[in-house]
């Protein structure tokens, strides 16, 4: 029986060093011991190559259950778009940035926020049914418009905590964290069906 093939996560932000290293971190945690290999990425639209991840969000990560220490920071690029199967930023101008790059990766690209609201929003029997995460996205992204929107534009959007003090980062870490929590559910939903297929 071959393995199935991994499928790969992308989150974005704007310098790498805060929100996407830290959705990424957390992202794989949650996912090391799933059925579906997953393989999780980030990177920033404006990231100078290298640089080590920011000592208080690295302080979050580890916090909510991350590994920050070897986080070196990444550019974002086309085909790191198109290599991905789900795109997750930071927020809207991320988003916007990455189907700039990658127009066909549209379908595929949400803000974190975003796709936690969209999960929310769908049926768990849906959910639970689908043979694979590619499935799960497919159907995350069929409910864009379905769903009704924030009430607030900017709630889609996980503030920007770079150089902003311990309380903005505590909120985006603590945003991170529950938008991660929802999005893992939901790709794992089906889990349990996997495993005995």
């Amino acid at each position: 029986m071959t393995s199935p093939r991994p499928f790969t996560i992308l989150t974005v932000c704007t310098g790498n060093i805060c929100r996407s290293p830290l959705a990424e971190q957390l992202l794989t945690a949650r996912l090391a011991d799933s059925v579906t290999p997953f393989v999780v990425m980030s990177a920033g639209t404006m990231a100078q190559s290298g640089q080590a991840m920011d000592a208080t969000a690295a302080e979050m990560s580890r916090a909510y259950g991350g590994t920050p220490a070897d986080h070196e920071a990444t550019y974002l690029t086309e085909m790191l778009v198109e290599s991905a199967d789900l795109v997750l930023t930071a927020g809207r101008d991320h988003r916007a940035a990455a189907v700039r790059l990658s127009p066909r990766a549209s379908r595929r690209t949400f803000t974190l926020t975003q796709f936690a609201h969209l999960v929310e929003g769908a049926d768990p029997g849906e959910l639970a049914a689908a043979e694979d995460p590619t499935q799960i996205v497919r159907l995350i992204a069929s409910l864009r418009g379905m769903v009704a929107p924030f009430e607030h534009a900017d709630d889609e959007d996980v503030v920007d905590p770079y150089r902003r003090g311990q309380a903005v980062h505590e909120r985006a870490a603590a945003d991170i964290d529950r938008a991660v929590t929802t999005i893992v559910s939901a790709l794992r939903a089906g889990e349990s069906s996997r495993a005995d297929a």
